[in-house]
């Protein structure tokens, strides 16, 4: 490849990954010739910002150190920002680009905490932001570091362009999203909902996924599963290892471990899922377009279903609630039985799942009275955002400019994120990410967690065409223009 900052280079990225050179189909004034930015200065200044961030350690949260740096940048602009803090040193940075007023505002948002490492299986520094071989290597390079450097640099771009707007443009790089709901949006939510109030939100979830080095679609997550941790409880006698008992604990939850792991829910399709399986399908080669396209086939159902979750657990995930044994705890010596045994379970639920009766089911399905089966409430879910807004038709057309060869298709996400607050409020809330094979995206939480730098560098491109197309001000048509 070449240099990054080179002709070459430039021409290189667009080439592999089916990019424009800031084409565009409209005469929106967010695509008016003046105020084109230069995508190669602009995708490199993201990819510094991204390492600059990765850098600061949020494992363990220490996010106000993030929205300082942020904030740094913001105030070299002339941008005013505030850091908003519900515990000392887990900060929300928000700040604002005043629209005209016309239409109600978009939010920005990225969080800036990250989960944990095991250092000692990363084969480079988790925390070095390294550049290698094309690729930013650190935690949060994609779980989510690179989509609060990419919505900065847009950020950064419409108020240095001095961009006309019809709506304000937030920005928030928010805490807590790794398991401390309390300290990021929900504390955002519930006591500065005036500084993120909005009608548009795009934050994380999302992907441009790529195969064999090209966009196979952009996926934009319009919903997601309700994670509802559960636990299963096994209680026996206690005694010495050498002699066998028939209520040993750890057998009778290894046996409803087992039962729990092999159960599979029923297939619950909805609108995203339906429009997504219907997309993927037109955009497939032929073998898995076969499979795609007869999920709801009464006579080859279960036999499609069962070849997804075997080749592509993804969207096997999509097809259903999931239940993933993850966690097993019980005894403390070799030689001792112990009186009581634990396994916790990930449950992720679709949209609109009685989740009291699938309990009953797996409580049926365990059928031991010496494994008790704890189910508490969890996430509310939330209403779908819709695929008919303008926001969305703002993405599927920064997809036709930047990856003209690619498809825009609705996405159920089988994680969690910060949108859900949002949507409870009817923020229409959509999920975005940055051009990722599979190889790279089951990084996320693991091991040399990474993203692509030419990835990145398209990711701004791609943002800033649906961020103007749907809150630049409409300039007028020139003469013998229609």
């Amino acid at each position: 490849m070449g240099h990054p900052g080179s002709i070459a280079g430039a021409i290189l990225v667009t080439l592999v990954l089916g990019g424009s050179a800031g084409g565009t189909d409209s005469i929106d004034g967010a695509d008016d010739a003046r105020s084109q930015p230069n995508w190669i200065e602009a995708g490199d200044e993201a990819v510094r910002n991204l390492a600059g961030i990765v850098k600061i350690d949020t494992s363990d949260g220490n996010e106000t150190k993030v929205a300082r740096y942020i904030k740094a940048i913001l105030d070299k602009e002339g941008i005013e920002s505030e850091i908003l803090e519900l515990q000392p040193g887990r900060g929300n940075l928000v700040a604002r680009l005043r629209g005209n007023g016309t239409k109600r505002p978009i939010l920005l948002m990225g969080h800036t905490d990250v989960v944990g490492v095991e250092r000692e299986k990363w084969s480079v520094e988790p925390f070095g932001g390294d550049i290698k071989d094309g690729y930013l290597y650190g935690r949060g390079a994609l779980d989510n570091k690179d989509n609060v450097a990419v919505y900065l640099e847009v950020f950064l771009l419409l108020h240095r362009l001095r961009v006309p707007l019809d709506r304000d443009v937030i920005f928030l790089a928010q805490a807590g999203e790794e398991g401390a709901w309390n300290v990021g949006m929900n504390f955002m939510v519930a006591r500065h909902w005036d500084k993120i109030d909005c009608e548009f939100a795009l934050d994380e979830g999302g992907a441009i996924s790529l195969r064999e080095g090209r966009v196979f679609y952009v996926g934009v997550s319009t919903t997601e599963k309700v994670p509802r941790g559960m636990r299963l409880i096994a209680k026996g006698t206690s005694g010495h290892g050498s002699i066998p008992l028939a209520d040993n604990a750890i057998t009778h939850l290894a046996a409803a471990v087992a039962k729990v792991g092999d159960f599979q829910m029923p297939m619950r399709l909805n609108e995203t899922t339906r429009s997504f399986f219907e997309g993927l399908a037109a955009v497939s080669p032929a073998d898995e377009k076969d499979l795609y396209s007869h999920l709801e086939d009464p006579a080859r159902s279960a036999a499609v279903q069962e070849k997804i979750r075997i080749v592509h657990p993804r969207y096997d995930s999509m097809l259903r609630t999931s239940i993933s044994p993850t966690i097993i705890q019980g005894g403390f010596r070799s030689n001792v039985i112990p009186a009581q045994a634990e396994a916790r379970l990930d449950v992720r639920a679709v949209p609109g799942e009685d989740i009291d009766a699938m309990v009953a089911a797996l409580r049926r399905l365990i059928d031991d009275p010496a494994v008790q089966l704890v189910a508490p409430r969890g996430r509310v879910g939330s209403q779908a955002s819709g695929i008919q807004t303008d926001m969305f038709r703002a993405l599927e057309k920064a997809q036709r400019t930047v990856f003209p060869e690619a498809a825009t298709l609705p996405v159920l996400l089988t994680g969690a994120t910060n949108m859900a607050p949002l949507r409870a409020r009817g923020v229409q809330a959509y999920g975005l990410g940055a051009p990722t094979s599979d190889e790279d995206s089951i990084r996320v939480h693991g091991n040399d967690e990474r993203v692509s730098v030419a990835g990145v560098r398209q990711y701004v491109e791609f943002v800033y065409h649906a961020v103007t197309g749907v809150a630049a001000t409409r300039l007028s048509a020139p003469s013998g223009v229609q």
